[in-house]
This record gives structure tokens, C-alpha cells and sequence, in this order.
């Protein structure tokens, strides 16, 4: 007798796991494994992924119980990372030889190349150590498969009286579809003996047609059961799902659902392969789909690389605060690059290619202005020195209808002078005020106290407190409050008896700062001597010092948890605490360098 499960010499030499007793149906087979391969090879195309976010699931695989056996997709990770770090590199390289340097002195470690080899060396010991079980798991497996064989021929060459055999089949079956994967190199003579005593069961089955009827049956009802669940796949929306349970179903058809008597044999098939058929035009559904989202992925892309080559060509001359805003904005457009998913294969090394062009093009002429504005620095700076030379000497100057108005000029000019390099901005600063200082200081000392209206500073400063305390925390009172500190500045002194005036207006304005949750340091005010800006600055510097300080204990906390996230409801107060210390912080060192710098 033969059956379906006899295999043919030409179906010896296809994979073992797609054996199949029908050429049409090997076809079939054939196109579903087709169709899921190039969806998966489409699907590693489908996703970008920023550098973090790569290294990010490497480690989130690599803590995984096996990991080893995220192999290809560990390695999709690790090739995604690896052209990323290259990428970066070649960019540092770029500005290095363009900055004038030779290419051979350039050397740059990325700063996350580091942890990629880590992650890298960690998965390949846990790949092998999986391996290695895999291996172990495979042998037991080939023992387990050659003991259902040997159930199998005893089934047919050695049964006892009384032995149901439909049961014994059924179990036997279902034993083998359950038992685990073995080497590929044991598989197809495994397989071949396996259904090699399984058709001479059903050759002796042939001597008792009562258990052949009640196989065929059985087998015919699976092959229904496969068929009904086929057509409700016709109206699956998600084409590549339906495509997938479709290359299930047919293993099913092959493993557990024949043989079947002759006359619902060809029937069946017909039915099932022409169900199949159906499904599979179907593909063109899910290229089409992927075409038109790729082709709207190319479009967003080429409209960012285009926005960056508009930014990298301003309209007009840019400044500082151009470059700055630009900066910002070009990387969250290489951001939303990143994100966005896959263009046409064909177009894909184009598209990234101008990228990278025009980001290099931003970079170059972005580090261009600045280069040229070293030039402007020097010029800037050896203004500032003269001012200073100016100060020096005249410092003892008492000539003060002369003096005073030449000072205050030079305070004018000196905020008027663009910035410095950064190098020497804190020590001219110093020499300027330090001459100020000595001029103001020698002019308050020797000048006529007596001309000063100190009553009716006191009667302006009263007019100022007053003001201040009606001061709420609505729109607006921050600045009211600023101009009112900055008049206050300006009154001088005022009689010995009314001193305690400046008390109450300090003690005032610590109340309205404190409603309206803002920090003295924080304020921007004007007429500050220069004693007073120096205090000021003082204070603002240990503020820093301890706000950094701050900064770092709550982060070393978090160290201590693993993994730590925002997400995290123990840790959500801790990361909301560093973002209001970093944002004062920040303010701070703003409020700093205007002072510093006179602006």
C-alpha cells in the first residue's frame, strides 16, 4: 500500500521540516515561506533607531534569563550601533582634517564605544553558554525521537493482542509533533525512518480495515477543521498575520492530518491549496502598503535633510543666538530622522548619504562663523584693555566734574564691547572693577556729604517700601517688584535715625520674593555699586557650589537603584527635585556671567 507519507528521491533532498507528498503542495509550502521571508526581511528594514535606544535594548536583551537566543536580533542591534559610532567618528574626523589638522594625528574614542564593546563581549559568552545548551537539549531530543521510532515499529512488528491502535498511533503522532528541535544534520535521516516505519504501520494497517477507517476519519476531520480555519483567513485584515497562521496550518496538514481515504485525498487538497492561493495574492496588498509608507518616509526625510541645508544657508548674516537656535533645531530634526522608519530599499544608502552631507555642511559652516568670530574676540578684547588702561590712570583722579562723568562713560563703553575669549574674560573684568572701585571709593570719601538730600532719600525710599508692600503674586510683579529694587538701588543715603528703613525694605522684599517664589539672586536690578555687584556675586558663587553639590548627592542616590527610571513612583519626586535644582542652577550661572561680563 502506498501512502501520502512515502517520500520520493527528489523529496529526500528538500529540508526535512517541508517534506511534502504532493508536488502542488510543496509549492504552496514553498510560497508561504517565500512570502515570510521577504516580510522579515522588510521588517529589519522597517525600523531606525537612535544610537541610545540601540545600545538601550542590547542591554535589556543581554539581562534577558536566555538571551542567547536573541541572536538575530542582537545582531541587527549591534550592526545598527556599530554604523551609528563609525558614522560619528568619520564626522569628528571631518572636523578635525577641516579645521586644518593632518588626518594622521586624529585620534577620537566614542564615548559610548565603551560600553558597545562590553555589551558585545557579554552576549557572545552568554550566546555560546546558550549554545552549548541547545546542543545538550538537541541530543536529549534525538533520544527522545529515536525511542517514538523504535514504539512505532514495535507497534506494527510486535503488538500484543488486545492493543488499541488507534490510540497507539494517535500518541505516537502527537508525542513527535511535541518533541523538541534536534541537529540539522540528524534530522533528515531521523525524519525518513520515522515516516518509513510509520507507512509500514499503515501497510499492516491495510490487513485491518476497521483501524484504517478510523485513521482515515480521523485525519479527515483535521483536514476540515484546517480547511474552515483557512477560509476565515480570506478576511483577515492583517495580511502578514494571515500569512503566517497559513504557513502554520499547512505544517499541520503535513504532520497531522494524513493520510485520508482516496476519494477525499485530491478533494481536500484542491480546496486547501486553492484557499492558500487565495490568501497569497493577497501579498501585493502588503507591498503595496509597505511602498506607499516608505515612499511617504522618503518624503519626510528628504524634507528634513532639506530643512537643514536651509539652516546651514541663512537669509542674512547670523549671530550667536542664530547658530545657537540652530543647533537645537537641527538636532531634533536628526532625531526625527532617526525615527522615522524605512525608505525604498533601492534609495536607502542615497538618502542617508545626503544626510550625513548636509549635517557635515551645517557643521562646517556652523564652525566656520565661529572661527571667525575669534577674530572678533581679539579685536573686543584689546578695546576692553584700552578702557582699562583708562581707568588705571585716572583711578586718582579728583578732578571730579571731569572724573566721574569719564568713568561712567567707560562703564557705558565697556558694556557696549561684544564678548572676549573666555580665557581672559574673568581677569579683565577683575582689573576693570578693581580701578572702578578705587576711583568711586576715593570719590564717595572725599566728596561733599553735605550736598546729599538724605531726608528726601528717605522720603523716596518710604514711597518704595510703601509700593513694595502692596505688591502680590500676580501677573507682572516679579518685574514690578525688579524696578522697584532697582530704584531703590539708586537713592542714596538716607538720615542715621531712619537707617532701620533698609531692614524693613529687605525684610519686605524677602516676603513678596518668597509669595511670589523667586530668588533674591535671581532678580535682574540695576544701579548696584560695584562693592555691591562684588557681594552679589560672591553669594551667587557659593549658591552654585552648593546647589551642584546637591545635584550630585541626589544623583549618586539613584545610582544605588537598578535601573533607575521616571517612571518609577519611588524615584518621580527625586528626578523632579534635580530638574528644579538644574533649571535654578542654570539661571544662576546666567545671572553670574552678566555681572562678570557688565552686561
Amino acid at each position: 500500500m502506498t501512502t501520502e507519507n512515502n517520500l520520493s528521491e527528489n523529496e529526500e533532498k528538500k529540508n526535512p521540516n517541508e517534506v511534502s507528498q504532493d508536488p502542488s503542495e510543496n509549492t504552496v509550502s514553498h510560497d508561504a515561506n517565500q512570502h515570510e521571508d521577504d516580510a522579515e526581511h522588510l521588517d529589519d528594514h522597517e525600523e531606525e533607531i537612535s544610537l541610545a535606544d540601540a545600545l538601550k535594548e542590547m542591554e535589556k536583551i543581554i539581562n534577558t534569563p536566555n538571551a542567547g537566543e536573541n541572536f538575530k536580533r542582537f545582531n541587527q542591534l549591534k550592526e545598527k550601533a556599530s554604523h551609528y559610532i563609525h558614522d560619528e567618528v568619520e564626522d569628528k574626523k571631518h572636523e578635525y582634517v577641516e579645521a586644518g589638522n593632518p588626518a594622521e594625528n586624529f585620534s577620537y574614542e566614542h564615548p559610548s564605544q565603551t560600553k558597545y564593546s562590553a555589551l558585545v563581549n557579554i552576549f557572545k559568552e552568554k550566546h555560546d553558554t546558550f549554545q552549548k545548551g541547545q546542543e545538550e537539549e538537541q541530543k536529549k531530543n534525538l533520544d527522545h525521537r529515536q525511542s517514538i521510532i523504535e514504539r512505532l515499529k514495535n507497534l506494527y512488528t510486535n503488538s500484543e493482542p488486545g492493543v488499541n491502535l488507534f490510540k497507539s498511533i494517535r500518541e505516537i503522532k502527537e508525542d513527535w509533533s511535541k518533541a523538541g528541535q534536534v541537529a540539522k544534520s540528524e534530522f533528515k535521516i531521523l525524519n525518513n525512518n520515522y515516516f518509513h516505519h510509520l507507512n509500514q504501520f499503515y501497510q499492516m494497517l491495510d490487513l485491518n480495515k476497521e483501524f484504517l477507517e478510523q485513521e482515515y476519519s480521523h485525519n479527515l476531520e483535521k483536514r476540515e477543521h484546517i480547511i474552515a480555519r483557512a477560509k476565515e483567513l480570506e478576511n483577515e485584515p492583517v495580511i502578514q498575520k494571515a500569512l503566517n497562521e497559513l504557513q502554520y496550518l499547512h505544517k499541520l496538514w503535513k504532520e497531522e492530518a494524513e493520510p485520508v481515504a482516496e476519494e477525499f485525498r485530491e478533494k481536500t487538497w484542491e480546496e486547501f491549496k486553492e484557499i492558500s492561493n487565495k490568501i497569497h495574492e493577497r501579498k501585493s496588498e502588503l507591498s503595496a502598503s509597505i511602498e506607499k509608507e516608505q515612499s511617504e518616509n522618503l518624503e519626510k526625510k528628504n524634507q528634513i535633510i532639506a530643512e537643514i541645508k536651509k539652516l546651514s544657508e541663512p537669509s542674512e548674516t547670523p549671530n550667536h543666538n542664530y547658530w545657537q537656535n540652530a543647533i537645537k533645531r537641527v538636532e531634533d530634526l536628526r532625531s526625527d530622522f532617526l525615527k522615522t522608519g524605512s525608505v525604498p530599499r533601492k534609495l536607502s544608502n542615497q538618502n542617508w548619504n545626503d544626510f550625513k552631507t548636509t549635517l557635515r555642511g551645517f557643521n562646517t559652516t556652523k564652525n566656520n562663523y565661529y572661527k571667525s568670530l575669534k577674530g572678533s574676540q581679539q579685536a573686543n578684547l584689546e578695546e576692553k584693555l584700552k578702557l582699562i588702561q583708562t581707568a588705571q590712570d585716572n583711578m586718582n583722579n579728583e578732578e571730579w566734574d571731569i572724573a566721574v562723568p569719564l568713568f561712567k562713560k567707560l562703564q557705558e563703553d565697556w558694556k557696549k564691547i561684544g564678548h572676549v575669549p573666555k580665557s581672559m574674560t574673568n581677569k579683565i573684568w577683575d582689573e576693570f572693577r578693581d580701578a572702578c572701585n578705587a576711583f568711586f571709593n576715593n570719590y564717595r570719601e572725599k566728596s561733599n556729604t553735605s550736598t546729599d538730600n538724605w531726608k528726601e532719600n528717605y522720603k523716596n525710599k518710604k514711597a518704595l517700601l510703601d509700593e513694595l508692600k502692596e505688591v502680590s503674586n500676580e501677573e507682572g510683579s516679579i518685574e514690578r517688584i525688579e524696578q522697584i529694587k532697582t530704584s531703590w538701588n539708586n537713592i542714596g543715603k538716607v538720615p542715621r535715625d531712619k537707617i532701620s528703613i533698609n531692614s524693613e525694605f529687605n525684610k519686605t522684599l524677602r516676603e513678596k520674593l518668597k509669595i511670589n517664589k523667586i530668588n533674591e539672586l535671581e532678580l535682574k536690578e540695576e544701579g548696584l555699586s560695584e562693592n555691591q555687584l562684588t557681594d552679589k556675586a560672591r553669594k551667587i558663587k557659593n549658591q552654585i557650589s552648593d546647589l551642584e553639590a546637591e545635584i550630585v548627592k541626589l544623583e549618586n542616590n539613584l545610582s544605588f537603584f537598578n535601573k533607575p527610571s521616571r517612571e518609577n513612583p519611588l524615584l518621580k519626586d527625586t528626578y523632579n527635585t534635580i530638574d528644579e535644582k538644574k533649571a535654578h542652577l542654570e539661571t544662576l550661572k546666567q545671572n553670574l556671567h552678566s555681572i562678570i561680563s557688565g552686561d
